[in-house]
Formats: structure tokens, sequence, C-alpha cells
């Protein structure tokens, strides 16, 4: 029975702390004082930490100074007897034009973001599905670069954790990731699967009055989305999900504009940044059946939380550590609701 199994536990460092006060050095007591195993390391939490431990500006390419705070960072973690499970978010990296200035400045973050993952002891990268406007459609581009950034990743044993952004340009859902990835073909490369991304892309919708998609019937949507979830259960190798994210959403009142902002981002990466709530904490989404699905598929391994709640602060006043355990009480609840 899942319950009786130890499912490893993990917390990005981007998805708690929300005043200045809450440097890295509180977000992991917070996390180690709460019980979980790991974090996600952010990269700007990495590059804010990195400017006021070398009490310099650091900038994002600094490479050679964001490895020695990275050493640093990893040596608070093991203090606080905490892994370091991935370095992310890496975004806006496949597809590009060959001999285009955005292929080689992705091509040259890999190899400075490889050196970080060196320095701070982590063998998996995550990969966002790019959300930029000029990439290519065709899935051969886009698994030919992932190809290249497994290669780059390979001499030092490290792996390629794609996920699927349900704002992204092209991959929004986790079967198109997936099909990305086999398409790749290369053993380092596997899923970073999570449940408001896949419930986001393909159940709910942060632009209806409803919170839901409303382009089909209610009950089409309903059994379209059973069918998804049984042939992620049924397509999925375990040990191709790397690890496993968890967070909800809230129901958006007023809808968001339909329209991407002027930053060019779209609805569902404005409601992603800003309205992802621990599960049983005011969300809508479907999440214990996203999570029974990938139980399904035999996995056991890491669970993560990354929520990005803007109304945090208003819940949890300056206390990190009960917002963490909060998350801890939300991951036991939700193993023993999505139990087989």
């Amino acid at each position: 029975m899942v319950s009786e199994l130890k499912i490893p536990t993990c917390f990005a460092s981007c998805s708690i702390g929300w005043k200045s006060e809450h440097t890295v050095e509180a977000k992991l007591r917070a996390i180690s004082v709460a019980g979980f195993d790991a974090i996600e390391l952010s990269f700007p939490d990495l590059l804010s930490f990195a400017q006021s431990h070398l009490k310099k500006n650091v900038s994002e390419k600094d490479y050679a100074d964001l490895c020695i705070a990275g050493q640093e960072v990893k040596r608070m973690c093991a203090t606080n007897g905490l892994k370091i499970l991935v370095l992310q978010p890496f975004s806006n990296f496949e597809g590009w034009p060959e001999g285009s200035e955005e292929r080689k400045d992705a091509f040259d973050r890999a190899k400075g973001w490889i050196e970080i993952m060196q320095a701070v002891g982590t063998d998996m990268l995550q990969v966002g599905s790019s959300d930029s406007p000029n990439i290519s459609s065709s899935q051969d581009d886009l698994a030919s670069d992932l190809a290249q950034l497994a290669d780059l990743l390979a001499p030092h044993n490290f792996r390629l954790a794609y996920e699927n952004w349900c704002w992204a340009t092209h991959a929004t859902t986790w079967k198109s990731v997936w099909e990305i990835a086999k398409n790749a073909n290369r053993s380092n490369i596997g899923l970073c699967l999570d449940t408001f991304q896949t419930a986001g892309s393909e159940w709910a919708d942060p632009t209806t009055q409803s919170g839901i998609i409303e382009s089909i019937d209610r009950s089409e949507l309903e059994k379209a989305f059973r069918q998804s979830l049984q042939e992620l259960s049924s397509t999925i190798p375990k040990d191709k999900i790397y690890f496993f994210q968890i967070s909800d959403a809230y129901k958006m009142d007023p809808p968001l504009s339909a329209s991407a902002n002027e930053q060019g981002l779209r609805p569902r990466g404005r409601w992603s940044h800003d309205y992802r709530p621990l599960p049983y904490n005011g969300g809508y989404l479907p999440v214990a059946e996203v999570i029974k699905a990938v139980l399904k598929t035999g996995y056991t391994g890491w669970f993560s939380t990354e929520v990005f709640d803007s109304r945090a602060g208003d819940k949890y006043g300056d206390d990190m550590t009960a917002f963490a355990k909060k998350a801890m009480e939300a991951h036991t609840k939700l193993i023993r609701e999505a139990k087989p």
C-alpha cells in the first residue's frame, strides 16, 4: 500500500518566503523543521544569496561567483539535513533557429548552469517547455535540442527533467512533453510532472467564469480529462518520472483577461506565477486525481511542493515554519486520499 511507503519530500526554495527578511538561510531552516528531505534550488534564490553572501552585484551570467555562492548553499543544506534535488527553472531553451543569438545564448546558459550543478551537488536540471513566441513548432527540432542538452549533461552523470508549462508556446500538456522526450531518445531525459500544469492545461481555465475549460461540454471535458489521466498511468514508465510537483490553484474572480499582458505573459502564466496555493488551502483543481494517476504508474519517488501564493503573507504573517508545516500536512493528507 502507498500509505506504507516512504515517499521522499521536497520543497521548492522559490515557493516559500514573501518578505525581504525571508532569506535563503531562513527558508532552509523552515523547510528542514517541517520535515522535508530536499529542496528544489531556484536560480533566483541562488542569485539573491550570491549578492548578499559576496556583498556585491552578481549577474545571472557571473557563473564563477554563482558557483562560490552555490557551494555555500550546499553547505547550509547539509547543515539542515537537506538534499538539493534539482536546479530550476531552466527556461526558453529549445526551438531557437540555427545560428540565432537566442540559440547561442541558450547553449551558453546551459554550460553555465552545469557548472552551478557541479558546485551545489545536484544531478538534475529542470527544463520548462519554452513559452518564447518565435521558436520552432517542429517536434523534431524541439527533441533535437533537448537531446543536445542531455548530451552536455551526460558526461557529468546529470539528468534532464522536462516539464510541460501550461502556458508554453507548443508543449502545454504531459503528453506533448512525453512525446518530445521519447523523440529525443536519451537515457538521461525524463519528466517533471506537476498537478497544476496537468489540470491547468487540460481541465481548468483562469479566463472563464466557471474556472474550467468551456470550449467543450462539461461532461465531455470530464471524460477527456479522465481518459488523459488513464493514458498517463498506462504509458509513462515510473522510472521516467524524475520528480512530481504538487500545488493547487485559485479560481479567478474576476477571470483573467484572455490576452497576454504587456510583458507577453499568457493568462495561464500569470495564473501560475501568483495564484497557486497549497492543496486544501483555497484552490479548486482535481489535485488528488492527478496524484492517483501518477501513483498508478508505480511511481513512489519525490513529491515536491511548488506553490506560488500571493496571499501567503495574509495567511501566515511572518511564519515560514508554519507555512512549511502546513505543506507537510497537505502532503500527508494527499497521499492518504490518493492511495490506491
